[in-house]
């Protein structure tokens, strides 16, 4: 599948060569999307924003038609991924907004190169090491998966090939809300995506690296006092119960320059609630 009216190429960064979409004309933003997902998660919103942007959708090194290399998947190493993609692309700055895993890989950036990250827009996600000093007890049993896959070798590759379409299935059945947002050939797509013995190594390797090195890196960061300069959005779904944590508190402590958005919907806002994300990511724009 592609978004109607992008071009479509790989692009070196590193290691890897990324499978990126590209659609519009005007100001660059760069779309990141999450778990279990392809750059297909951001169809709508970015055919909307190519009115007057230069809208770079790529799919994450480990993820959809990117390579799968062995080795490095920490977010700093994705961020590089995505500083370098850009700056091949003609961009040496640019807004950039991401969901879920990908909304770690642009915190990272823009934490790492706030020289080329203009905007920043995070969506349904908190920092790795806020994440992890929130799961205590049975707050933790919402995020199973995230203890799941940050397990060593080989048991959660092995635990994933046995079932890789009722694993992932499963989250995009659950975490979302409103009916119909991810159709059944998109879905299809991204378990596709998501089963094959590259693709499972490699989530695997994203989320071990958040549970280890990104934390660590985070970490040095708040203890150092590193925050982010650029204006930052961060939206979130509107929780059926109580979270282990409060966003708007996180994302404050990283961001002096903040505005936060609460959307009715489940964890993919930008299939659930399109319209509402574009609407936030202008008024970030304009910031």
């Amino acid at each position: 599948m592609t978004i109607s009216g992008f071009s479509y190429e790989r692009v070196p960064v590193g290691d890897a060569e990324l499978n990126v979409a590209q659609g519009g004309d005007g100001p660059p933003v760069v779309l990141l999307h999450g778990f279990p997902q392809t750059h297909m998660a951001w169809r709508h919103v970015a055919a909307s924003l190519a009115r007057d942007h230069r809208v770079i959708c790529p799919d994450l090194r480990g993820y959809g038609g990117s390579d799968k290399p062995p080795g490095d998947y920490s977010k700093r190493r994705m961020a590089a991924d995505v500083v370098e993609l850009a700056r091949a692309l003609g961009h040496e700055r640019f807004a950039l907004a991401g969901h879920d895993r990908g909304a770690l890989v642009a915190f990272r950036a823009a934490l790492d190169h706030p020289e080329a990250v203009s905007r920043l827009a995070v969506l349904d996600v908190i920092p790795a090491v806020n994440l992890w000093e929130s799961l205590r007890g049975t707050d933790g049993v919402f995020a199973f998966h995230l203890f799941l896959l940050a397990y060593p070798p080989p048991l959660p590759e092995r635990m994933l090939a046995a079932a890789p379409s009722e694993f992932f299935g499963h989250f995009l059945d659950t975490w979302t809300r409103e009916a119909g947002a991810i159709p059944p050939e998109v879905r299809a797509e991204y378990l596709a995506a998501a089963s094959t013995p590259e693709a499972i190594a490699a989530v695997c390797a994203d989320y071990r690296a958040s549970a280890t090195v990104d934390a660590e890196h985070d970490e040095a960061d708040r203890a150092s006092g590193r925050r982010l300069s650029m204006p930052v959005a961060a939206l979130w779904q509107r929780p059926a119960g109580e979270l282990p944590f409060d966003p708007a508190a996180v994302w404050g402590s990283w961001a002096p320059d903040l505005r936060t958005h609460v959307l009715d919907c489940g964890h993919f806002l930008p299939e659930e609630r399109p319209e509402e994300v574009v609407e936030a990511l202008r008024g970030l724009f304009a910031a």
